[in-house]
């Protein structure tokens, strides 16, 4: 006696059906990784950037000694005009174009932020100063 089997496939023959389940998956995977990648590469931030307006003179750059501050407030000051470190880069790399070098006196307030006062020293290593004094270490005395 042989055993007769129910179904559509009871004679050998092959399935009709396609499986879609593992070709969704990939499809749901690109379309993830669609939106997480395009969005960056549309998207842009307009800026409004600031002109300098002010035609002040840079500050002058004395033959004998010249001072940097930097301040609590997070401004850096050459010769007492405030500055950014990019013109601070250019007053440094005159000056050790002159002739005698002249002297720079560094002074951070005490409660100054030790990133700044890293720049700055940054700033100065770049330039290559060679003379180059900390004034005003006494104040750090009742820091600690």
């Amino acid at each position: 006696m042989a055993m007769q089997t129910t179904g559509s496939n009871a004679e050998g023959e092959p399935m009709m059906d396609i499986n879609t389940t593992p070709l969704i998956d990939v499809m749901l995977v690109l379309l993830i990784m669609f939106i997480i990648t395009i969005p960056p590469q549309t998207h842009a931030v307009k800026l409004d950037l600031p002109q300098d307006s002010s035609n002040n003179p840079p500050p002058p750059i004395d033959p004998v000694k010249n001072k940097i501050v930097i301040t609590q407030a997070g401004t850096v000051l050459w010769n007492g005009a405030p500055v950014n470190l990019t013109q601070l880069r250019q007053f440094l790399d005159v000056t050790q174009q002159m002739d005698p070098v002249p002297e720079l006196h560094l002074q951070p307030e005490p409660e100054a932020r030790y990133e700044l006062v890293d720049e700055v020293l940054a700033v100065t290593k770049q330039a290559k100063v060679s003379k180059m004094g900390f004034v005003g270490n006494e104040a750090y005395m009742t820091v600690f």
